[in-house]
């Protein structure tokens, strides 16, 4: 039987699942995508044709997905994944969190939409800040954005997009579950962008005020943790090819001309997908 991917919000990261697949047919909803999402005949039937689907749209005051069509994929009986994020866990004070600890983020409806996602027997991979070709630190200092915030004993987890879609394909053979696909270096903000700014031969940006940052910026850095990713190496027997954000970077630097830009975030979330 052919392999066909339905995917609903063909964005930054579900595409680079795409680009990874040969031979496979794609549907796919959002921008870069042929299926009009309010087409509920459409998107039943392509629903009903796929054999494995996968959503990346972030929740508004809901998961748009489960909200109109959270019933046709319950009954489809089949392979379900959905892309959260690692803010499930709100803040751990700098410890390290896997998939066994509670949801308690700050955002009640991605918390919502990672548990009614887990409830349907969908693979929930859990990201943390998502960096790649044209949105990473790199871009960022190239474009005179990037910054320092000084905050003492801050740590994140970061994942390179290829790795994000390498862990999202080893999951079409795993059993449904919460899965936590991050590197294995946690560092802090300002160390990543004092590499960048190095590789950038660039003097490293200046340090600001958490106050000056947007609103989504700060609530970003309110937040430290660890992301353990033990689980996904495990179960799906799966490892990051950029273990920390010097290899990713690195690889990044020598393949992207200096004059590369990025209408998008240089460092996205999850929810930036």
């Amino acid at each position: 039987m052919a392999r066909r991917l339905l995917i609903f919000g063909l964005g930054y990261a579900a595409s680079a699942v795409v680009a990874r697949l040969d031979g496979w047919r794609i549907d796919a909803t959002g921008r870069a995508g042929k299926l009009d999402f309010a087409d509920r005949d459409g998107v039943t039937a392509a629903i009903g044709a796929a054999t494995h689907i996968l959503s990346s749209v972030p929740p508004g005051e809901a998961d748009p997905v489960l909200a109109q069509y959270g019933a046709v994929l319950a009954d489809s009986g089949t392979w379900l994944g959905y892309l959260s994020s690692t803010g499930v866990y709100g803040d751990t004070g700098g410890a390290w969190v896997d998939e066994s600890a509670p949801i308690r983020g700050r955002r009640a409806p991605r918390n919502r939409a990672d548990a009614a996602w887990l409830a349907m027997g969908a693979r929930v991979f859990r990201l943390p800040g998502i960096y790649g070709p044209g949105r990473s630190p790199l871009d960022r200092v190239r474009e005179g954005i990037a910054h320092r915030t000084a905050q003492a004993g801050q740590v994140f987890s970061r994942i390179h997009v290829d790795d994000l879609a390498r862990g999202v394909i080893a999951g079409f053979d795993a059993p449904s579950g919460a899965y936590n696909l991050a590197d294995d270096v946690p560092a802090p903000q300002d160390e990543v962008v004092a590499f960048a700014s190095a590789l950038c031969g660039a003097e490293p940006p200046p340090v600001v005020p958490l106050e000056s940052l947007s609103p989504a910026a700060r609530a970003f850095h309110a937040e430290n943790r660890r992301v353990a990713n033990g689980k996904a190496k495990r179960i799906l027997r799966w490892q990051p090819v950029y273990a920390d954000y010097r290899s990713g970077l690195r690889a990044l630097s020598a393949t992207t001309s200096p004059t590369a830009a990025s209408a998008a975030p240089a460092t996205a979330s999850p929810d930036q997908r």
